[in-house]
């Protein structure tokens, strides 16, 4: 009997946490959606007749407008607790615009409407991680957010895979109305399938469990538990003059010399394939590679991060990214048309995704690490906001020195870039963890 009762409430314990779980699986119609949406904006800019700076000034106009909009969406998380309206209430903004790209017929209508995309995509963020914490066991967090980005993961990829074949018989122009339908999809399952919580948490927790700090970091690399002041600042850097207490400093420049690299590079690479004649189809297909090379590298990130220690993971992904851009940028001088599709399908799935997955893994780690001091709302407000100017300011970049300078000097820069980031996070290799955390 003793057995049998046993049996019975394993089974109810895992049928309820199967229900529990469930919900993750209305959210993947919506990452389908996701997934293709910046190779297509700025492909729909580029037949326009758009430039890069027009390109360069809408990611800008995205990344500038995702600063905001996490502080705003963060603080209506934690005001009014309810994950259901505003992951739902995401979806249907987000299936509207997706609509309205359709009638926009130039270049800075295009951006308009992918600053609002930016906007409403944040919504549902916070309240997702979140909702994964109050609705698992703490001892299966770690499993639920594996689940989590496996599913994130594979919508993204089957978003690319459906714009690969789209492309290839589909004017580009209509992609926008399926990714629609699909994010309606996603609302009316997330109606049907989530639950509020009984149990909420600030966001506060998500930056004290590690799964879940990196699930939020992926998803969207600013996170603010509070808007950062100038103190803040101050206290971060400050300490750069002393051995013992430098490491945060240091960490957090080699971040931001990445996201300056990662902006100016990422901001060109489309364009530059589509000045020399590779197809929208194409395209596509080289994000589709990249994206299913990174899947597969995060799967051995985690150990070899753990086996190597995070400093020296991160400098050999940097490394390793850098030496892609570099070469790529050294490839245009020699290779013009379609054959420069050669290059960039063997070093972007190597820079974008196997350097990737290992720098972020790495450098995530160590940034984790800092946040355990007492201060990690101002630790963190320090650190998302010098990602989001990084961004924004290679993005912007990016434009002006493809137009002016070419695409082989953007791509040179960018490398250039990622190498002051390497050198940086060497200094970081007398600590044992990569960064001790500041007392």
């Amino acid at each position: 009997m003793t057995g049998s009762g046993s049996a019975r409430e394993h089974w109810r314990s895992a049928a309820q946490t199967r229900r529990s779980a469930a919900w993750v699986d209305a959210i993947l119609p919506f990452y389908i959606a996701f997934g293709p949406v910046s190779t297509l904006i700025q492909l729909l800019i580029l037949n326009l007749n758009g430039t890069v700076i027009d390109v360069a000034l809408a990611i800008s106009l995205f990344n500038a407008v995702g600063v905001p909009a996490a502080l705003v969406w963060g603080f209506v998380t934690d005001r009014f607790q309810r994950r259901k309206i505003i992951i739902v209430g995401s979806y249907l903004a987000t299936a509207t615009i997706l609509v309205a790209f359709l009638f926009a017929s130039t270049g800075y209508m295009i951006s308009l409407l992918y600053a609002a995309f930016s906007f409403t995509t944040a919504a549902s963020t916070t309240p997702l991680n979140l909702l994964i914490m109050e609705t698992e066991r703490k001892q299966k967090w770690a499993t639920a957010f594996a689940r989590f980005s496996m599913v994130t993961s594979i919508g993204q990829t089957v978003g690319l895979v459906l714009s690969v074949g789209w492309g290839l018989f589909f004017s580009l122009t209509y992609l926008v109305v399926p990714l629609a339908v699909l994010s309606v999809v996603s609302a009316a399952l997330s109606v049907l399938m989530i639950r509020e919580p009984s149990v909420v948490f600030e966001r506060q927790a998500i930056a004290m469990n590690k799964p879940s700090f990196f699930h939020r970091i992926l998803a969207v690399p600013v996170f603010f538990l509070r808007v950062p002041r100038l103190n803040d600042f101050k206290r971060v850097f400050r300490d750069i003059k002393f051995e013992l207490t430098r490491q945060v400093p240091i960490l957090y420049f080699s971040i931001f010399m990445f996201y300056l690299a990662s902006g100016i590079f990422n901001t060109s690479i489309v364009p530059s394939m589509q000045a020399n004649n590779v197809s929208s189809f194409l395209i596509f297909l080289v994000t589709t590679i990249a994206m299913i090379v990174q899947i597969v590298s995060f799967r051995y990130a985690g150990p070899y991060t753990e086996r190597k220690s995070p400093v020296k993971a991160s400098v050999g992904g940097l490394v390793l990214r850098s030496l892609g851009y570099g070469f790529l940028g050294v490839s245009l001088y020699v290779i013009s048309g379609v054959f420069f599709l050669g290059p960039v399908l063997v070093l972007y799935p190597l820079a974008a995704g196997f350097a990737y997955s290992i720098y972020y893994t790495a450098s995530n780690t160590m940034v984790f690490n800092t946040l355990h001091g007492g201060r990690q709302g101002s630790s963190l407000g320090v650190y998302s906001a010098l990602v989001g100017v990084a961004t924004l300011l290679g993005s912007l970049a990016s434009g002006f020195t493809s137009f002016f300078l070419g695409y082989s000097a953007t791509f040179i820069i960018a490398a250039a870039c990622l190498g002051v980031s390497a050198w940086l996070a060497s200094l970081l290799q007398h600590t044992r963890s990569g960064v001790d955390p500041p007392t």
